[in-house]
């Protein structure tokens, strides 16, 4: 018998599955969405909600990593660009191509030590220089022509415009192309709903606490309520990243096998930088050598990132120093313009679950993945399949790598591969312009929605706009008054078919307005009311679930958020009409 996608975890009390997966993350939904392709029935659980990790605060880059060539890992560009070119056919709706330059300031810079280095000899590399770059590129190329969709690398002396950009010591741009995603978080949730639409046995819980593994007996606990359940399984996957060595001496694993690094990004809202970019990521080297990038993301700026060593992911947060240091670089490449912290909208920070190493520098460890077996033991009957390492881009090959173990021990055959298949709304999405003008207009007829709206839900949903548009057309598809390019029955949807729990799970994962720096007192109250409305929450839940979000958005995330609203408006209140503006999301 098969139950909704998004369970709690009374339901789940003594069910039985072929495989618990603990972590739902990029890699743990990776492997949920192709063990349940093969019609494997699974579990995937996650103590916080899905994509709550690190898998929701990466530098939203889909790339194959240019930098990891310096470091010989020719294996694993190869694996990412790869990985990249699928995401842009596999799933459009979010994954797009972003154009990046890289200001050059001196002909033969780190040529020597990059030289070096392929001997096992380390010294500082100081500036990449053009020579080097070149070969990089050229090499980036090679390595990604693998389902490639997009041109190939140029270098040309610095443009005019550019040259009232950068600082006045550059004096040549290389251009190549990697990508970007909108809204990992969302894609996550699609790998989630394609998984259980082709297993309908396959179950996921998040707020849902793994207690230990005894025998084939996985033990749960509801975060949010407390109930303790307990479900049987024939197999258990770790794919908990930065949390892996805890999780292991939890499910009776052993070994410590990963350290984290923190990564802390800024997202400026600074037009005349976003203006400046031309659509375009800046890739560069600050005065101490550390790679950092800036690009314009829907209509912000993302800058990023730090690389700081940390012992517990459950304790992070961007650090004034960070937020500084960022500043400076900024102000180091566009002498031009002016940045202070009056710019930031919205900070977040993820732990990179980085394979434990030895390396002297955090941007030195690899960011390679692998899979390791643990057979049964004294305590726990079922093999545990632990995931090490990884990166965003590569989580469909590691899935793949860790879905083949897994089908091995079930003694079952793989039925498909996940090469080619499409995620989510990447489905059937119109390829070309005129296409997706076309499609803009059938939603419009459809549903009645104004063009914008119709932009909006498209760059959201990607081909699954069309039914939701008429979803959201048969309650009015009124506009949130303080949030208008949300309506609300598209919140109540997200509240009650997307596993919400708390409000932070929608404000901060489900949209994207805290990470433009939208959320407002006014509107995070008109949230509330409209999430405790679907959800059932009384005044007192409601009341805890908005001063809880406004806490994490002031301690961990927006800058600018005031105090939380001693009364905020009731459910009818929020659900008044408001003027139909609309603000589009670019595709």
């Amino acid at each position: 018998m098969s139950t909704p996608p998004f369970v709690r975890p009374a339901a789940l009390a003594g069910r039985h599955f072929s495989t618990v997966i603990v972590g739902a993350g990029i890699n743990g939904v990776g492997v949920f969405r192709d063990l349940s392709l093969q019609h494997v029935d699974c579990l995937i659980v996650d103590k916080g909600d899905f994509a709550a990790g690190a898998s929701s605060a990466p530098s939203r880059m889909i790339h194959g990593g240019l930098r990891y060539l310096e470091n010989g890992a020719f294996s694993l560009v190869a694996e990412a660009t790869r990985e990249r070119n699928l995401l842009l056919r596999n799933a459009p709706h979010l994954v797009r191509p972003l154009k990046t330059v890289v200001p050059l300031s001196s002909r033969f810079g780190g040529l020597l030590s990059s030289m070096l280095r392929f001997t096992g000899i380390t010294m500082s590399p100081g500036a990449r220089g053009l020579f080097v770059v070149a070969l990089g590129l050229r090499l980036y190329d090679l390595l990604g022509r693998r389902q490639r969709v997009m041109p190939g690398h140029r270098i040309a002396r610095v443009p005019s415009a550019d040259g009232a950009l950068f600082r006045p010591s550059v004096r040549w741009t290389a251009t190549f192309f990697d990508a970007w995603i909108s809204h990992p978080e969302w894609l996550i949730l699609e790998l989630i709903a394609d998984a259980c639409r082709d297993q309908p046995a396959s179950a996921a819980s998040n707020h849902c606490r793994v207690l230990g593994c005894t025998g084939n007996t996985v033990t749960l606990r509801d975060e949010v309520t407390g109930d303790v359940v307990q479900v049987t399984a024939d197999t258990v996957v770790n794919a908990t990243g930065a949390w892996l060595d805890q999780s292991a001496a939890t499910l009776g694993g052993a070994g410590a096998r990963v350290m984290g690094t923190k990564g802390s990004h800024l997202v400026l809202d600074h037009p005349v930088l976003r203006a400046s970019l031309d659509e375009r990521m800046a890739y560069f080297e600050a005065s101490d050598g550390r790679v950092c990038i800036v690009y314009p993301f829907l209509d912000r700026v993302l800058v990023g990132s730090t690389d700081i060593p940390v012992d517990d992911p459950d304790h992070v947060a961007t650090e004034p120093a960070e937020i500084d240091y960022l500043l400076d670089v900024l102000r180091e490449v566009f002498p031009q313009l002016t940045f202070g912290r009056n710019d930031v909208v919205y900070t977040y920070v993820g732990v990179r679950p980085l394979a434990r190493s030895d390396a002297d520098k955090p941007g030195r460890i690899s960011r390679d993945h692998s899979v390791v077996v643990e057979p049964p033991n004294g305590t726990r009957t079922v093999p545990l399949t632990c995931l090490v390492g990884g990166k965003w881009t590569t989580f469909r090959s590691l899935a793949e790598q860790a879905t083949d173990e897994v089908l091995a021990q079930l003694g079952r055959p793989r039925i498909k591969s996940t090469e080619l298949l499409p995620i989510g709304g990447g489905a059937d999405l119109p390829a070309d312009t005129p296409s997706m003008t076309r499609f803009v207009q059938r939603i419009m007829a459809a549903s009645g929605v104004n063009r914008h709206r119709a932009a909006d839900l498209v760059a959201r949903y990607g081909a699954a706009a069309m039914a939701l548009a008429g979803r959201f057309a048969t309650y009015g598809d009124v506009p949130l008054r303080h949030a208008p390019s949300h309506s609300i029955a598209e919140i109540r949807h997200l509240c009650r078919e997307t596993g919400v729990v708390h409000l932070t799970d929608l404000v901060i994962r489900r949209t994207l307005l805290a990470i433009r720096g939208e959320v407002t007192d006014a509107s995070l109250a008109e949230l509330a009311a409209i999430a405790g409305d679907a959800l059932g929450w009384n005044a007192t839940r409601r009341m805890q679930e908005l001063q809880a979000c406004a806490e994490v958005l002031r301690n961990q995330h927006s800058v600018g958020l005031a105090a939380v609203p001693e009364d905020p408006p009731s459910p009818s209140e929020a659900s008044l009409p408001a003027a139909p503006i609309y603000s589009s999301i670019p595709t």
